[in-house]
């Protein structure tokens, strides 16, 4: 896959280069959730058909971020896994377009004329919600309109899951309430966090349960404080574990900043400054504070036990 970072106005050198009739998915795309799929899988079908590549087009930084509107607190799928997620769907470019102040001004009109004709976009395939240009004024209906007899719009329709719309709002709720399942279910697949092994209190190893403290290599949706089921990649390795985000509060008073702590399986290796992906699959319990250090033990022992229990049936 081919990424294109774009700019507006994209400069004639970009347009000239990536210029060709291809099918285009358009969104935020945030979550690449079961509705997003959905979207991207009618492009790909659509662009197999007529034999031609099939691209994604996305904003970043997100659009919330920079405007400082609306609920924003991170992303769930950051730029990088975005781009592999996308890869592993058979997208063949992705045009990653710059949201910043300037371009949040560009009309719908200017969009179109200025980004989409000149790359050559045969049909944008967008969702039923779609919006686009100045204060969200453009909509697939407009975007048909301003296509006429030069580009054509595919419209997914929502992804419904037991009668309910999926959408990344809906994720970013659910993983604050620590409803895992609801968000695992809706994503289609794990939560990812991924980050450098760094240094941390090393009171893990003091009581018999080493922890990787993970410090996040991007701004991602930050689950409800508490503990959690999940597999750990570390240098190609694949491991089972026990993952705790929260304060700590055994030991720490305050509102202090979460961290994240693995405890991984059968494991007994120092990994100080590797990169690890951390996958969640269940919430096993909400975050407390625990009378002495003997009481904490105990229930670090029981939540690996649930760990193991949990994975050792997983769907994804």
């Amino acid at each position: 896959m081919i990424t294109v970072p774009l700019s507006y106005p994209p400069t004639a050198e970009v347009l000239q280069k990536h210029a060709r009739s291809q099918v285009m998915a358009m969104g935020q795309f945030d979550g690449l959730h079961m509705g997003h799929q959905s979207v991207i899988r009618t492009a790909v079908s659509l662009a197999e058909r007529r034999q031609c590549p099939v691209s994604v087009m996305t904003f970043h930084p997100h659009p919330k971020e920079v405007m400082k509107k609306g609920d924003y607190e991170g992303y769930l799928t950051p730029i990088a896994e975005k781009k592999a997620l996308l890869r592993s769907m058979g997208v063949d470019v992705l045009y990653i377009m710059e949201f910043n102040e300037a371009f949040s001004r560009v009309t719908p009109q200017q969009f179109v004329e200025d980004v989409l004709f000149p790359l050559q976009v045969q049909t944008a395939v967008v969702g039923f919600d779609f919006r686009f240009g100045h204060r969200g004024e453009g909509d697939e209906s407009m975007l048909r309109e301003l296509g006429g007899d030069r580009m054509t719009v595919e419209t997914a329709q929502p992804f419904e899951l037991n009668g309910e719309k999926v959408s990344s709002s809906g994720i970013r709720k659910a993983l604050r309430e620590g409803d895992l399942a609801r968000a695992l279910d809706w994503l289609g697949r794990s939560y990812r966090l991924q980050g450098i092994v760094s240094d941390g209190e090393k009171r893990g190893r003091t009581i018999g349960f080493p922890t990787a403290n993970l410090r996040l290599d991007d701004n991602y949706v930050i689950p409800m404080k508490g503990v959690y089921a999940v597999r750990a990649t570390v240098d190609g390795e694949q491991l089972k574990g026990v993952m705790n985000v929260g304060v700590k509060p055994t030991f720490h008073e305050g509102d202090l900043k979460p961290s994240f702590e693995v405890h991984l399986f059968d494991f007994n290796r120092q990994i100080y400054g590797e990169t690890m992906a951390v996958e969640m699959y269940h919430f096993i319990r909400p975050e407390r504070k625990f009378s002495g250090v003997q009481e904490l033990v105990a229930q670090i022992r029981n939540d690996a036990d649930t760990a193991r229990q949990l994975l050792s049936s997983s769907r994804f």
